[in-house]
């Protein structure tokens, strides 16, 4: 019985292994290699447009400053012209002063009160420290006085010199601002400055 399974299997055996080998006659070398499929994939490209720009041009903040000089007014005028002297009042009113023609000297010089001053020399047995004046031989110096010497006399107050103000006479100079009077020899350059609060004297 073994023997006839046996010989049963050899014809079926036969005919698949003839099966097999006609299909490998018609398959040709192509067909025996794998397919290959490639795919490629572009890297992803992201485009970005902004908006226009919306901030305001930059503003110059640069200011332009111009300073004008106004140039000191010089008064010739007989408005301050007193016997052949010359007398004012300072800006603030605080000061009489004068350009004085005397007999043997000139002088320029203004009296009021002024601080600090200086301690009062023993030779000075009248009033001290009431002004300031400066002649042809030194420097300024505060004034021993028992009265107003520069004024003109005049029931009314001399005429103020206006801030800004240049009066030059008789070989001096006296130019003021809203607070003090400068006053000076034009030869020697010695003089004084006069304030309310503040003098000095060169």
């Amino acid at each position: 019985m073994w023997r006839d399974r046996q010989a049963t299997r050899r014809p079926l055996l036969c005919l698949l292994a003839g099966v097999t080998l006609a299909i490998a006659a018609c398959s040709s070398p192509e067909d025996e290699q794998v397919a290959t499929t490639t795919t490629s994939i572009a890297p992803a490209t992201t485009t970005t447009t902004l908006p226009p720009s919306t901030t305001p041009p930059e503003v110059s903040t640069e200011v332009t400053t111009t300073t004008t000089l106004v140039p000191a007014t010089t008064f010739v005028d007989l408005e301050y012209e007193r016997n052949e002297s010359y007398y004012f009042t300072s800006p603030d009113g605080q000061f009489q002063c004068g350009i004085i023609k005397l007999p043997n000297r000139t002088e320029a010089g203004c009296q009021g009160e002024t601080s600090p001053i200086p301690p009062q020399p023993e030779d000075c047995l009248i009033s001290w420290g009431s002004g300031i004046r400066v002649d042809n031989t030194g420097p300024g110096a505060f004034m021993c006085a028992g009265g107003l010497l520069y004024t003109s006399g005049d029931p009314e107050p001399d005429p103020v010199l206006p801030p800004g103000s240049v009066l030059s006479q008789l070989g001096y100079t006296c130019a003021t601002t809203e607070i003090n009077v400068t006053c000076s020899n034009d030869e020697t350059t010695h003089g004084f400055t006069i304030a309310a609060n503040s003098n000095r004297t060169f």
